[in-house]
């Protein structure tokens, strides 16, 4: 077997002929292979993977999430295992995947979930050789922290006997995949951020990185940019070149070294989606972008050079940018829909939070919720109130593009003020934050605003924790979500989120607020329900009172009181926010 002491940093890494090559010249059955994730994943290694392993059961693989093209783990065979924080589908809107219906019971492999903080966090022991890190997420309440023994250890908190910390144990993968922009021979790999979780997990792994980039450049243009390389010659047993390495997903160049970047291919994503559907459409789909592809160049062949020269971003000059293919009217002509209702009333409360509490960075969980913060932020900044917003992989104080609605787009990466990383941001910016406010989602909440976002009752999976349990964790939250009866439950299935820090939760026919941890939700502004999810005008509640009882799940105090008092009338949706909400989302995934 190869080791690290074959390749000593005097004679540099081996240079393989390709991902393929790379994969079976170092990695046997067994290993456990890190996929380090920027905005993207080195999905070429990874499929490599699949093709070398596929059908031995036997790779244990951790990643910071299952989605898109990584879906070929679970067709391949190849894997025994994933430590991850989520498992699903994230464009055009988080949501389960097929796939994964039976993950709950180890099929079609063994899951190890984490929250996306601590998960770092454990990358973070490894790469320092510490013998654990400690986090304020994973807490007594969450059920993430079960089949952990061994792994976490909740002890008293030092200073405040009232408190707890998590000790985590280190997570040291034994090799480290990664994607990066360029390298010289000798191995140093440049990487521009958003970073994710950085180079933490290069400096984890046990052996060492195998690493594919955009290009191999000659040692002089490495040496004129020091700043930029992210992982060191001496940490990098193997390279190779791989274009479009992270495809289908983004990768952000900065022009270094004349690298091209590229965006997210979303038909790509599409169609893995639509695949996934179906056992035998997912097969068709495996076969033909994985298991039947002799190598990353005949991937790349099959991708066509059409396709890849329109995802070149930023485009080459006098090629204008396409953000969308059919843009809807963005006016406010139409009715609002239910889903519209509820980003305008959930962008609403996140404003008056920010008016009354001060509030100064609002952390954008991805789905509705977000599109509720950047709406708000919007409606903010008109009025002149400026409140940053963020999102966990690294973008900060993001200005997204108008037509894009993909919370990891490259597009609202070029147009944020600052790029760091998931420490820097789950970490500094939310939870040593006092001023931050956390916008979530649920799949299920209960009346103390617990969240589920990882099993249905029936025991279907949905997709994880990303990063809502270390935001509901450390900061006050709103969570934005359609009111029914599955939804807004008297009891979880699985408790994902903390409700502790929860201030209020907005459904599409008004905002529910409490005094405070502990004490009842009471529905405290009312707009009458516009039809939705099968529902026509005959079918909705005539009051606040029949809105409850019949689109929750809940019991409530009489919602005519108020926590202030009174119910207040909210006002209907304006033509201001539709036009808004409209251009955010021309093509209508959110609406």
């Amino acid at each position: 077997m190869t080791t690290a002491l074959e390749h000593p940093s005097t004679t540099g890494p081996y240079l393989a002929t390709g991902p393929d090559d790379l994969i079976r010249r170092f990695v046997r059955e067994g290993d456990h292979v890190h996929a380090a994730a920027t905005m993207s994943r080195p999905n070429a290694l990874l499929n490599a993977v699949c093709r070398a392993f596929a059908g031995s059961g036997s790779m244990t693989v951790s990643t910071t999430a299952v989605h898109s093209s990584a879906h070929a783990l679970a067709l391949s065979g190849a894997v025994a295992k994933v430590i991850t924080g989520f498992v699903g589908d994230t464009y055009p809107s988080p949501r389960p995947n097929h796939l994964y219906r039976e993950l709950a019971e180890g099929r079609p492999f063994e899951v190890e979930m984490w929250s996306l903080l601590s998960y770092t966090q454990r990358l973070l022991a490894g790469a320092l050789g510490q013998p654990f890190a400690t986090t304020g997420s994973m807490l007594a309440e969450t059920d993430l922290r079960h089949g952990k023994e061994g792994k976490l250890h909740l002890m008293p908190h030092p200073d405040d006997p009232e408190r707890t910390v998590t000790l985590l144990s280190p997570l040291r993968p034994r090799f480290t995949l990664f994607h990066g922009v360029a390298a010289d021979r000798r191995g140093n790999v440049v990487a521009c951020p958003p970073l994710g979780e950085g180079a933490w997990a290069a400096y984890a792994a046990t052996e060492g990185v195998l690493a594919s980039v955009e290009a191999i450049v000659d040692d002089e243009v490495i040496a004129a940019m020091p700043d930029r390389v992210v992982i060191p010659a001496n940490r990098v047993l193997g390279l190779c070149e791989a274009p479009l390495g992270a495809h289908p997903q983004s990768l952000r160049t900065g022009g270094l070294a004349g690298v091209d970047g590229y965006l997210d291919d979303y038909d790509f994503l599409t169609d893995i989606v639509a695949a996934c559907k179906d056992p035998e459409s997912a097969a068709a789909w495996y076969e033909k972008w994985v298991g039947g592809v002799g190598s990353h160049a005949d991937y790349l062949e099959r991708l066509g050079g059409t396709r890849r020269a329109a995802l070149v971003f930023p485009p080459p000059p006098g090629v204008p940018v396409a953000v969308d293919k059919d843009r809807s009217p963005a006016d406010g002509a139409a009715a609002p829909t239910e889903q519209e209702q509820l980003i305008v009333l959930g962008a609403r409360a996140i404003v008056d939070l920010v008016r009354e509490r001060g509030y100064d960075t609002l952390l954008a969980g991805i789905g509705t919720s977000h599109m509720s913060a950047w709406l708000a932020a919007r409606l903010l900044g008109r009025d002149g109130v400026q409140v940053r917003v963020a999102a966990e992989l690294g973008l900060q104080s993001m200005d997204p593009e108008p037509g894009d609605v993909f919370l990891f787009s490259q597009r609202h990466a070029e147009r944020s003020q600052m790029l760091a990383g998931v420490a820097e941001t789950l970490g500094g910016t939310v939870a040593a934050n006092p001023r931050c406010l956390g916008v979530l989602s649920a799949a299920e909440i209960d009346p103390d605003a617990n969240i589920n976002t990882t099993l249905l009752p029936d025991g279907r999976w949905i997709t994880g924790s990303g990063g809502a349990n270390d935001i509901a964790s450390s900061v006050d939250c709103v969570v934005i979500a359609v009111a029914s009866a599955r939804r807004y439950v008297p009891r979880l299935t699985h408790l994902t989120s903390p409700g502790s820090r929860v201030r209020d939760v907005v459904s599409q026919f008004g905002r529910f607020t409490r005094a405070g941890a502990g004490a009842a939700f009471e529905l405290a502004s009312w707009l009458p329900p516009v039809p939705g999810r099968g529902r026509t005008g005959k079918d909705l509640p005539d009051g606040p009172e029949a809105a409850v009882r019949d689109l929750t799940g809940w019991e409530f105090p009489e919602p005519s009181t108020g926590v202030s008092g009174f119910l207040t009338d909210e006002k209907a949706v304006t033509t201001e926010e539709l036009v808004l909400l409209r251009t955010m989302d021309p093509e209508g995934f959110y609406r």
